[in-house]
């Protein structure tokens, strides 16, 4: 089942972060981190991303929100490109960081902010 829930954790990784990303990810861990990347990839990726309950739209906005909540910024700017590819436009990403606002504090929004502009004209200059 371990080995199951990884392939397709992998999967679902690189569908919304990118191969290149993730190959990346995957092979700079070592013995210290490498039980922790199967595991997190199995969990999360492959067993929380990977069930049809919600699309990888509808996921990628709960991520992005939860981990606002958070003030995880690191990770708020990977899962920002991620949704990019999980269809996520512009305008629901401002949607998002207004409820961020309201209710996690305008502190945790305008962090979000100005992640997002920074992403967005990087993205737009590819």
């Amino acid at each position: 089942m371990a080995q199951e829930l990884l392939e397709k954790g992998i999967e679902k990784r690189i569908a919304v972060l990118g191969s290149e990303r993730v190959q990346s990810t995957l092979h700079e861990a070592d013995d210290f981190n490498k039980p922790f990347q199967e595991a997190m990839t199995e969990w999360c990726w492959g067993f929380g991303w990977s069930d049809d309950t919600f699309d990888l739209k509808t996921r990628s906005m709960l991520n992005l929100v939860m981990i606002a909540a958070l003030n995880r910024m690191d990770e708020w700017e990977l899962h920002l490109r991620g949704s990019q590819r999980t269809g996520v436009s512009k305008e629901e990403i401002r949607s998002l960081i207004h409820i961020v606002g309201i209710y996690c504090g305008v502190p945790a929004a305008v962090s979000c902010f100005r992640i997002a502009n920074r992403v967005f004209k990087e993205l737009e200059s590819e």
